[in-house]
């Protein structure tokens, strides 16, 4: 990874990112619908930036990756505690984004990301919080998907 996505790498490599990551993978691992992956997670990711340069949006490719990385980690939470996987997503920024040298407020907009990515129009006035959205839904290739009927 190049050096200006070191904060990214970090999240990667972050103790609790993979204990969630690696706790996610094993219970996914007989899901017939799509996984959360780190395969998703770039596709997210990829969709983001893309998004955000199509639209002029001033937002760092570290922040959105972040926002990208850590959106569907909180899942581990909602299957095993039922919390839902966005506020565990949320909560999960406080403890691993801060020790991979990103600034409160970069954390406050990830956060925001993650809480607001399941809402379809969250009726503000700009396209960020749509931006994780959207990407999260064109990531999938439901057309060509065999569990698509269910």
């Amino acid at each position: 990874m190049s050096a200006d996505m070191t904060r990214v790498q970090a999240i990667w490599q972050h103790p609790l990112y993979q204990k969630h990551l690696t706790a996610l993978t094993r219970l996914e691992s007989d899901r017939i619908f799509c996984r959360h992956t780190p395969e998703h997670f770039l596709d997210v990711a990829r969709l983001m930036y893309i998004y955000s340069v199509e639209q002029e949006l001033s937002i760092s490719k570290e922040v959105i990756y972040a926002a990208a990385f850590m959106h569907d980690i909180g899942r581990i939470d909602q299957i095993e505690k039922g919390i839902p996987h966005e506020m565990a997503g949320a909560a999960l920024c406080d403890r691993i984004l801060p020790d991979c040298g990103f600034a409160k407020e970069e954390i406050s907009l990830i956060k925001d990301f993650i809480l607001h990515h399941r809402i379809k129009d969250t009726g503000a006035d700009t396209p960020l919080y749509e931006m994780l959205y959207w990407a999260d839904k064109k990531s999938r290739n439901c057309f060509a998907c065999a569990a698509q009927a269910e």
